[in-house]
């Protein structure tokens, strides 16, 4: 929940996902309608289906989450630092958790006159400043990215955002008025039909919102062709002319 949204976001959405899927096999078991619905506003819809979907795969694996890097990488939506993180702080192992926060302190710290420092320079750095076990509960690997969390934190909040001198740093394009923002309304759109609906009424419904917006509205072919791209990807699915999450 927290790649790319903001703590004071996720608190409290974490709790009622919990509440709505307690363990591993209730968010396998659970419909692609419900799990969205539950992610609304959380941003990135992608990762809601990415985590069912990684659920399930635990489960056909015996119901237990891997510890291994490999084994973790191997399941949707894991890449390699959400892996490294599992590792920290779930069983406390060492690895390198180079995520935004963590980049920034090393940036400030030990390139603070450097542009465009690629993270293979920063990766061999993090890992040699991972404690290597939970030997010592006050220098353990959770404790020291629960730190460097906390102190990137700090940093993007009392300077110029370190981060910006990453050879991969992109600054996000605008979300309204994008593609990515009529994907997402068009997903907000087919969950309030329970019952599903046609493709014309998801367009004048979604037009109607453009227009609200004081954009221009979308064509049906458009909109025909958005649903076609969410289908592709899991979000919804096509039964006898209707739409359906």
């Amino acid at each position: 929940m927290l790649q790319q949204t903001q703590v004071k976001r996720v608190d409290g959405r974490w709790q009622r996902w919990l509440g709505r899927f307690p363990n591993v096999r209730a968010l396998a078991d659970a419909q692609t309608a419900d799990v969205l619905e539950e992610w609304q506003g959380m941003g990135y819809n992608r990762r809601a289906l990415s985590l069912r979907n990684a659920a399930r795969a635990v489960c056909d694996g015996g119901g237990e989450m891997p510890r291994e890097y490999a084994d973790l990488v191997a399941l949707p939506g894991i890449g390699p630092a959400t892996a490294a993180g599992i590792r920290a702080f779930a069983y406390d192992l060492p690895g390198v958790y180079l995520e935004t926060n963590v980049r920034a302190v090393f940036l400030h710290e030990l390139f603070p006159d450097r542009e465009g420092v690629g993270d293979r320079e920063i990766e061999p750095l993090v890992w040699q400043c991972c404690p290597a076990g939970d030997d010592d509960p006050s220098d353990d690997p959770r404790t020291w990215y629960y730190a460097l969390l906390d102190y990137g934190a700090y940093l993007k909040q009392t300077l110029p955002n370190p981060s910006r001198r990453s050879k991969g740093h992109v600054r996000q394009s605008r979300f309204e008025g994008s593609h990515r923002q009529k994907r997402a309304a068009l997903v907000r759109l087919l969950l309030s039909h329970n019952e599903g609906v046609d493709s014309g009424t998801l367009a004048r419904e979604l037009s109607a919102l453009e227009e609200k917006a004081g954009r221009s509205e979308l064509g049906d072919g458009e909109v025909e062709a958005i649903l076609l791209e969410l289908a592709r990807e899991g979000f919804c699915h096509q039964q006898g002319g209707i739409w359906l999450s």
